[in-house]
């Protein structure tokens, strides 16, 4: 498997690792019976667990252009050494960015996002 492809399983790994901090500390905040149901008028959740429902909604949609380029270069042979730089810089920036917003630095954080969109670049600019 190519190291793209690689990072792709892996950055799936990590949404899913994601959600489930996000479930967590909802869980902690309104309970476990309130999530279950239909979660109308639940409160807002605050802390560290909203900045993991908010770090996890990013990595979603992070992950819907990662993926797409990812593919893209496998299907059409453009990946290279660039699309697998422009993964990595994308997964490991990713695998920081959530720490970091766990507990709560904002520049650091937009510092970090930046360096996982340079990578989505990198991987963008092979296929164009």
């Amino acid at each position: 498997m190519s190291p793209d492809l690689t990072l792709l399983v892996w950055a799936t790994a990590l949404t899913l690792v994601q959600a489930i901090i996000a479930v967590l500390g909802a869980m902690l905040q309104v309970g476990l019976p309130a999530l279950a149901g239909n979660r109308e008028n639940l409160p807002v959740i605050e802390g560290w667990a909203g900045r993991a429902q908010r770090a996890h909604r990013n990595m979603l949609e992070s992950m819907v252009l990662f993926t797409a380029l990812v593919l893209v270069a496998q299907v059409a042979g453009k990946a290279n050494a660039t699309t697998a730089l422009g993964a990595e810089l994308f997964f490991w920036a990713r695998l920081v960015y959530v720490p970091v917003y766990l507990v709560g630095i904002p520049w650091l954080r937009t510092g970090v996002w930046t360096i996982s969109i340079i990578g989505l670049l990198l991987i963008f600019l092979q296929l164009v």
